[in-house]
């Protein structure tokens, strides 16, 4: 049997078990709320250029819709797309603001979206977009805690 150690320095199992000192606490603290503004001020930015892009594809796009033209669906595309874009990068500052795990989803769920709008993507690409925009549905209304409306 191993003697016990009579001195004041910790066991192994008892090392980083103490209570933080004032220092670290106050460096944690104000860490904490330094990165909390930082990513709010991204959060903002993000949310401030989703709503420019959004004003800027319903001013300049959709009367493009109306005009006499040749290319209807690909204006309609590229309204469809650059909304897409907006709901992504608006998605993303929620998840910046709050990072919750449902909001990540989100975000991926628009990203697959976008992808199966493109006209030139394979038969093999859109099914398992479909496929992964199902599961990531599935997940987050049943699976993720929190409110699903």
């Amino acid at each position: 049997m191993a003697a016990k150690s009579t001195s004041n320095e910790p066991s192994e199992s008892e090392i980083g078990t103490g209570e933080e000192t004032k220092a670290e606490l106050m460096i944690s603290n104000y860490l904490g709320t330094g990165i909390h503004l930082f990513l709010s001020a991204l959060a903002v930015l993000l949310l401030v250029a989703a709503a420019v892009a959004a004003f800027d594809t319903v001013v300049r796009d959709f009367p493009k819709l109306w005009a006499v033209q040749q290319d209807e669906y690909g204006v309609l595309l590229k309204i469809v797309d650059n909304l897409l874009l907006v709901a992504i990068t608006a998605e993303f500052g929620l998840l910046l603001l709050f990072r919750r795990l449902s909001a990540a989803v989100e975000v991926v769920i628009f990203v697959l979206a976008r992808k199966t709008v493109n006209p030139e993507i394979a038969a093999l690409d859109l099914v398992l977009c479909a496929g992964a925009i199902a599961g990531l549905i599935v997940i987050r209304f049943y699976y993720l805690p929190g409110k699903t409306t």
